[in-house]
């Protein structure tokens, strides 16, 4: 049995069965979940459907059903960090795949920064350079935040308040993960040619956080001050 049939099967046998009345608000609510989602660029956060379908029916078994729902169709429904969002199937995406160019390539040391960004998150600019031994120009990490795989998160509580950077939903999108713990690990980067098959013994790869939006106990959220010294925001008027 394929990862598609069991999850719909997983879904579907409910010891519970509904009655008619819930089974009625499950159907109506199973229609609008599918109606939003489908009609947002954006995957859809679970608050924003549980607003829209009400509270007769939880939001994780409408999910959950709509899901087992597509499993085997050509397109899936997907989670994407918090939110949900239809995706082709897996096995028939390079089917999808278009004949154009992309115009921009992240570079090696581009996608180093990513790397290390996603797994040691929240970092600053010091401690990646740290971590590759190398200066990174502020023109890569500003190229990862026009893709929009990179965020600034907030301030570190060290001296010079240095930013600290994260990912976001999109990059989760875009590499096909649900949640950071997706990530790959040790044998898995090791398989891929990523990391030497000889390791030092004390290597590991670092653990992502498990709710990447939460700040840490050393991290200050951004101010509107903040964010237009980081020119993210324009600097308000004062009238004379």
């Amino acid at each position: 049995m394929n990862e598609a049939t069991k999850a719909g099967a997983a879904a579907t046998d409910d010891p519970h069965e509904l009655n008619p009345a819930e089974r009625l608000h499950l159907s109506q609510a199973l229609r609008v979940a599918e109606a939003i989602v489908f009609a947002s660029a954006q995957p859809v956060s679970e608050q924003q459907i549980a607003a829209r379908i009400g509270s007769a029916i939880p939001v994780a078994t409408v999910m959950a059903e709509l899901r087992a729902a597509y499993a085997l169709r050509g397109v899936n429904l997907v989670r994407v960090g918090d939110g949900w969002a239809f995706r082709t199937a897996p096995d028939l995406a390079f089917m999808m795949t278009r004949d154009t160019v992309q115009q921009r390539k992240l570079s090696r040391a581009a996608l180093e920064v990513l790397a290390i960004i996603a797994y040691h998150q929240p970092v600053t600019r010091a401690e990646i350079e740290d971590v590759r031994g190398v200066e990174t120009s502020k023109g890569t990490l500003d190229l990862l935040l026009e893709t929009e795989w990179v965020r600034m998160r907030g301030r570190r509580r060290t001296p010079g308040r240095p930013v600290t950077y994260g990912t976001t939903d999109a990059f989760l999108d875009h590499f096909g993960l649900e949640e950071l713990r997706d990530l790959p690990g040790m044998e898995e980067l090791k398989g891929a040619g990523l990391l030497a098959a000889r390791m030092p013994a004390n290597f590991s790869v670092p653990l992502p956080p498990a709710d990447p939006d939460a700040l840490t106990e050393d991290e200050d959220a951004l101010t509107d001050i903040d964010l237009e010294e980081l020119g993210l925001l324009t600097p308000r008027v004062t009238e004379e």
